[in-house]
């Protein structure tokens, strides 16, 4: 009985713990569910990613807060001076009594510029402010440009790789057959190596893109500000939009371009600060002002017996333009000159926005056009020909050679429909960053 007791009781202290060994695996698995769900590296995560910790554009973000400091303080008066100290004391005696003119001075001192010329100084850091904040905007773009590019150069890679895996499985296929054939006297030997043969340059080729997937992995870590070796996994292929869609005519996208482009607005900033210091070497031509006071205590009595009263001083002080013809109108000379080189450089800039847009959208087009042409028309015609090739060689109907080739085209058709993506998609990300917006969509 006592025996049957025990027995009771450790069933009853391990039941339990029993009826959680499923559920600890449960939650070990729920956990690995999760970890696999937070390591895939979809693109708008990586753009995310991007922005939060690049520090290429946390950089350029400070930067920008620091010029936003600058108009406030260049739109305000000088500060003013304050003096204090002893005003004719008699040498002789050292008596700040003995001399009607000894006195104690307290004085106060201001430099007012012409008016205007604080607001031109203020106009134009507040042009250079807005125009580095644009260059964080068009930094931020380009950013982006890249993250996107090596994202999708990283989803060509791994397409390319699945590609290669079913062909060497294809290719292994072929070498068993071929070997059967040969053993039974119905092949040649020469069908046989000339497929181990492919298969070897096949695993070389494995070997090439895996080399260059890591290469693209190092890069994409780094411009998300994470170790180089973290492992990046992808999507599956079914929740990757690979559509192409239309753009809009050229003429419309170089619109939307000069109106977006965060790179040439900041050109157009910089020509109105650049017009702003012109206007303020003009005004140096005016003279500034200094106005000062001063209040003089003095000790000791006049000859009547009177105190000494005290003196007020008050001056008001203009400089003078002497030199006017060596330094004035030579910064005016300068600051026209500056203003020319901001205008030069902007339609330089816009020459060179103009030639990136046209040549994108050409790159795209030609793509999309490919992509179309390989997704309904070689690849299914590349496919039911392999098909029917491998039937024939099974009854010696095909040479062996030539179904080789086929597979080795078919091969070479589908890494071009997913390169054709690939280049399509990163002449978009292209094409965003020199417009400044993503609007040239139909």
């Amino acid at each position: 009985m006592k025996q049957w007791n025990t027995t009771i009781t450790a069933w009853l202290i391990f039941l339990p713990l029993i009826f959680l060994i499923p559920s600890a695996y449960a939650a070990e698995d729920t956990k690995e569910r999760v970890e696999q769900v937070h390591a895939v590296l979809t693109l708008d995560t990586a753009i995310a990613l991007a922005e939060q910790s690049n520090p290429g554009l946390a950089q350029r973000q400070a930067q920008a807060e620091a010029m936003s400091a600058l108009p406030s303080q260049l739109g305000s008066l000088p500060d003013p001076m304050i003096s204090m100290g002893l005003v004719n004391l008699p040498t002789d005696s050292l008596n700040t009594s003995q001399e009607a003119m000894t006195q104690w001075q307290l004085g106060i001192s201001q430099e007012i510029p012409f008016p205007g010329k604080l607001a031109l100084k203020q106009q134009a850091a507040t042009e250079r402010a807005n125009a580095s904040a644009l260059m964080t905007t068009e930094y931020k773009q380009q950013l982006i440009q890249y993250v996107t590019s090596y994202w999708w150069q990283l989803f060509y890679l791994e397409k390319t790789l699945a590609i290669i895996s079913t062909n060497k499985t294809l290719l292994k296929q072929f070498i068993d057959i071929a070997e059967t054939k040969y053993r039974v006297g119905h092949g040649l030997q020469q069908d046989v190596l000339l497929a181990q043969l492919e298969l070897s340059k096949l695993l070389n080729r494995e070997i090439e893109l895996n080399s260059e997937r890591e290469q693209v992995v190092i890069r994409l870590n780094t411009l998300l500000s994470r170790p180089t070796n973290t492992a990046i996994q992808l999507p599956a292929f079914q929740h990757i939009d690979t559509t192409l869609p239309e753009i809009k005519p050229v003429d419309e996208v170089l619109d939307i371009a000069e109106q977006n482009r965060p790179f040439l607005l900041q050109q157009k900033h910089l020509i109105a600060a650049a017009s702003e210091d012109k206007a303020l070497a003009e005004k140096d031509l005016l003279p500034d002002f200094k106005i000062s006071a001063a209040y003089g205590v003095r000790q000791g009595h006049n000859l009547d017996g009177s105190d000494r009263s005290d003196m007020l001083s008050l001056q008001v002080g203009i400089n003078v333009p002497l030199f006017a013809d060596r330094k004035q109108k030579m910064a005016i000379s300068q600051k026209n000159s500056e203003l020319k080189q901001q205008q030069f450089a902007y339609q330089d800039s816009w020459n060179q926005v103009q030639s990136e847009i046209a040549n994108y959208i050409t790159q795209y087009q030609q793509a999309r056009q490919q992509y179309s042409l390989l997704d309904t028309g070689i690849l299914p015609q590349a496919r039911q020909t392999i098909a029917s090739m491998l039937s024939g060689y099974q009854v010696n109907k095909v040479d062996f050679l030539n179904l080789v080739r086929a597979q080795i085209t078919l091969y070479d058709y589908e890494t071009q429909l997913w390169l054709s993506v690939k280049t399509a998609k990163t002449a978009l990300a292209n094409l965003e960053a020199s417009v400044g917006k993503d609007t040239f969509y139909e």
